[in-house]
């Protein structure tokens, strides 16, 4: 499957219910969406961002991405229709708390990457996390 295509993030957002193995896939789009639009976040795409990407996406979901899906999927025309937070938030109603905590985890370890994290990339952490509908104390681990 072309994970790029984001096809269940599109099949939620027009308002389908999803089935288990489903929402599996809608969390690991879900995850693409949000780590390769991190790579934008500070607007200066760093290649180390876009391989950490790739690595965490691998280490998350076990798919592998080349750097040329990321980008693609950073840029994505389905940005045009609506903002990010707004198929995040459609996606954190159909995802279990522990694969939203695991998209703000692997989140986490993009904005990290090059050892510099502007408040670019901290409001873009910030954003997503409110998309998710995440508490601080799921995100600490205590709930």
């Amino acid at each position: 499957m072309a994970w790029a295509d984001l096809g269940k993030v599109l099949k939620i957002f027009g308002g389908a219910e999803l089935s288990a193995a489903e929402q599996e896939d809608l969390s690991k789009e879900i995850m693409l969406m949000v780590l390769a639009r991190a790579t934008a976040a500070d607007t200066n795409i760093k290649q180390v961002e876009v391989d950490t990407v790739c690595q965490v996406l691998k280490t998350y979901t076990g798919t592998d991405f080349t750097s040329a899906e990321v980008r693609v999927a950073a840029t994505t025309s389905l940005y045009d229709r609506a903002p990010l937070d707004r198929y995040v938030s459609s996606a954190a109603r159909k995802l279990d708390p522990s694969a939203r905590v695991q998209i703000a985890q692997a989140l986490r370890e993009v904005v990290k990457s090059d050892e510099r994290i502007s408040s670019l990339e901290i409001n873009f952490f910030n954003y997503v996390v409110n998309a998710l509908d995440l508490t601080p104390a799921q995100l600490m681990g205590v709930e």
